[in-house]
């Protein structure tokens, strides 16, 4: 059965008309939630930890904004936009008070209501409206009259009327311009904790490394593999991004699509889809998500040492190095 997908001509804005929308966290999807929401003629208000640096700009960019307390309690509906460890703790102490009867909770992805890290009352709607793109391109297709994808789903219907607030929600953002396709929030969570975690970054960087690595200690120069194992990535990724697989090797050289089809499954053979199995199972089981909370409550070591040790990588200084010479792409940005 086809996915169902919804547009702009299934979303009523109006039902947004006499509500307040409150944007908790103004980084790079809580700016574009709220100056997209804003454009559409949304009454909108950020909320904001005292003494954040995200005020000035928030203010500078024609909104109003108060604290997570007060903005919560103004609110109709409250989209929770900032990083998932420190959702639980916010809402519990600063939105949860202020949740009654008849408002909609709702987030850009699903990790804390699956995890069940936040419990919410049974008398709101909780729903989700998660753009399939970072905040700064939701920002700037917006401005070009377009929009990026969306997913859609529904956790609590207290009202009767979740459905249509989320999608109107997602008109307000500009998701029904490209498309709003139904899903839930374990769907949405596993599916995203998996991709993340063994193809878009996870699986992309390591096989990255790998190839350098393997081209360096074989001899090669490092600005050779850096330029073969990275630089050139974003090339067959726009030919993926465009047109798909068929696309891709029907734009390259025969040589390569030979290479491709014959020496990538000798790379990502059995093996590494038995690993992404066992991936998933820890996404599946939350043991995943027991080990994020842990490494957050125990201060974080880990993750810092193994954020220092990639960024010390020798990747990294042979592509700073090579990148300072391309004044192209401070002209792209």
């Amino acid at each position: 059965m086809p996915a169902e997908m919804f547009y702009d001509n299934d979303a009523d804005l109006s039902l947004l008309e006499d509500k307040t929308i409150g944007i908790i966290g103004y980084g790079s999807q809580g700016h574009a939630h709220a100056l997209n929401s804003k454009d559409n003629g949304l009454n909108v208000m950020v909320g904001l930890y005292e003494g954040s640096r995200s005020r000035e700009k928030a203010e500078g960019d024609g909104l109003r904004v108060g604290t997570v307390d007060e903005t919560a309690e103004e609110s109709d509906i409250v989209m929770v936009l900032i990083p998932d460890h420190l959702q639980a703790d916010v809402y519990n102490n600063e939105i949860a008070p202020h949740m009654g009867a008849g408002k909609t909770l709702m987030f850009a992805h699903g990790f804390n209501i699956h995890y069940e890290t936040i419990v919410p009352a049974e008398n709101i709607d909780v729903s989700m409206v998660a753009p399939k793109a970072p905040g700064h391109r939701m920002r700037e297709v917006f401005t070009r009259g377009s929009g990026v994808p969306g997913l859609l789903a529904i956790h609590q219907d207290a009202s009767g009327s979740a459905h249509d607030i989320g999608l109107a929600y997602a008109r307000g953002v500009g998701c029904t311009r490209a498309g709003v396709l139904t899903t839930t929030f374990k769907e949405e969570t596993e599916t995203d904790l998996f991709g993340e975690q063994t193809i878009l970054c996870g699986g992309v960087t390591a096989l990255i490394k790998a190839g350098y690595e393997t081209l360096v200690e074989a001899g090669y120069q490092p600005e050779s593999a850096y330029f073969e194992c990275m630089h050139e990535l974003k090339l067959i990724v726009d030919l993926l991004y465009e047109g798909g697989m068929e696309y891709m090797r029907y734009s390259i050289s025969d040589t390569a699509e030979y290479g491709d089809l014959t020496r990538g499954p000798v790379v990502v053979d059995e093996n590494v889809k038995e690993n992404m199995k066992k991936v998933l199972e820890a996404v599946q089981d939350g043991s995943f998500a027991r080990e994020w909370i842990a490494e957050n409550d125990e201060g974080r070591h880990r993750f810092t040492q193994l954020r220092k040790e990639a960024a010390e990588h020798s990747i990294e200084k042979v592509g700073a190095e090579l990148r300072g010479m391309m004044s192209f792409l401070k002209d792209a940005d």
